[in-house]
Parts: C-alpha cells; structure tokens; sequence
C-alpha cells in the first residue's frame, strides 16, 4: 500500500512539482495552498505525512503543525526560507520531525520522506512488541522507553517524538560520543550523512525543555549524554 502526503505549500509551481514527484516515486498526495485548508485536509484525509511550508497564508505552518499534532500524531517535514531557519526552533517544539531550507534537491526531499516513514514504522513495531519496561536516567531526567515518557524531578515534560528517540539514543550510549552522521543515521535514517543543522536544532529544543546538563557538546565530534552544554 503506497503512503499517502500532504503537501501544504502556497507557491503553486513548487507545490505541483513536489507533488509531481512523490507521484512518480509510488507515493498518493492531496495538495493545500492554505493554512485553514490544510488542517481539514489532515483531519479529513488522514495522511502519513505532511510536507508544510512555514510561511503560509492565513495560519502559518507553525499553527498549522500544531493543529494537525493536536488532531493526530502525524509526521511532518517543513519547508523553510534559509532567513527564517530560527523559526523551526518553533516548529520542532510542536511537532515537526525534520526541516528543509529552499531551494532544495526533489531527491533529498523523497530520502527524507522515506527515512522519517521508515522510523515511524519502525516505532509502532517496536510498540507492539511485548518487550520488558526499559528507564533511563541523565541528572534528574528519567526516560521510560517502554511508555515514551520523559521525568524531570517526577514532573512529566512533553518531548516529540524525534526529539525522544534523540535523547534516548544518547542516553542509551552511556555517555558515549555521538557524531552527527551516527545521528542522522540512526534516529532520521539519513545514509547520506545529510542534515547537520537538524541535529543541532533538536538538541538546542530539548535543551530548552529539560536544561543545559542533559546533553553536552563535544566540539569537533558531536554530542553526548550529561555534563555541561559546551563541554
């Protein structure tokens, strides 16, 4: 069965052409030029994932994403101007699994598609599969892997769910260096090593929302569990 897109973008000749293209690669669309009529799409259509582009007529994308989230946990890639990249800080916090700044390669744009369904689907396997409770912990931040939820101080902080199996990949490593490319790989199914910016905008929202000391920086490699932000 060939997944269905949404592609919410108001610049017709983009729009057609992305939709033009997915088509092409086995993929069934609905198209949406407009923030209200995007979100009765999603409602009504249910896709498998949005393509959204930030800056939109009526609603922007943000409160678009928002209000697709809020409907129906569903996957989202946003299209972003490279002078608005500060804005998907916004749109990662409510939901977007992964941005793109135009102008962008119609390839990239299908391999993203593919990696953020291929993660999607391996999460919902993973779901349910009877496998015993799993917990983390970094500092103060307790991850229960088996309910997806994340414990500061016993109070429940609301993660997304890239933002969660970032985290979790880093924890998991018992402080172990991460680079980027490994990242990308194993949380995005990225296997072009594509998409620096992205990480390092997931790690800045969920230092935003669990604190500087959850993930440090090792500068020149990549990440890791615990210790200071700029370690």
């Amino acid at each position: 069965m060939s997944h269905h897109i949404l592609v919410v973008e108001d610049d017709r000749t983009i729009a057609r052409a992305v939709a033009d293209r997915l088509v092409s690669e086995g993929f069934t669309c609905d198209v949406s030029s407009e923030g209200l009529d995007a979100v009765a799409t999603a409602a009504a259509r249910s896709p498998d994932l949005v393509v959204l582009d930030l800056m939109l007529p009526g609603l922007d994308g943000i409160e678009v994403c928002r209000r697709i989230q809020s409907h129906r946990a569903t996957p989202v890639l946003m299209l972003t101007a490279r002078s608005e990249e500060p804005d998907m800080l916004v749109g990662l916090g409510v939901g977007a699994d992964d941005y793109m700044t135009k102008p962008f390669s119609q390839k990239e744009l299908v391999a993203r598609i593919r990696a953020i369904l291929r993660r999607v689907e391996r999460e919902r396997k993973e779901t349910t599969a009877s496998s015993p409770p799993q917990m983390l912990t970094v500092g103060s931040t307790i991850l229960d892997v088996a309910k997806r939820l994340v414990l500061v101080d016993e109070i429940p902080v609301e993660l997304t769910a890239t933002e969660f199996d970032l985290l979790v990949n880093l924890v998991g490593h018992d402080g172990a260096v991460r680079s980027r490319s490994q990242l990308l790989f194993e949380v995005w199914g990225h296997r072009d090593g594509s998409g620096d910016r992205t990480v390092d905008s997931h790690i800045r929202s969920i230092r935003r929302k669990l604190g500087d000391d959850v993930i440090r920086t090792v500068h020149g490699v990549g990440y890791a569990a615990g210790g200071s932000a700029d370690a």
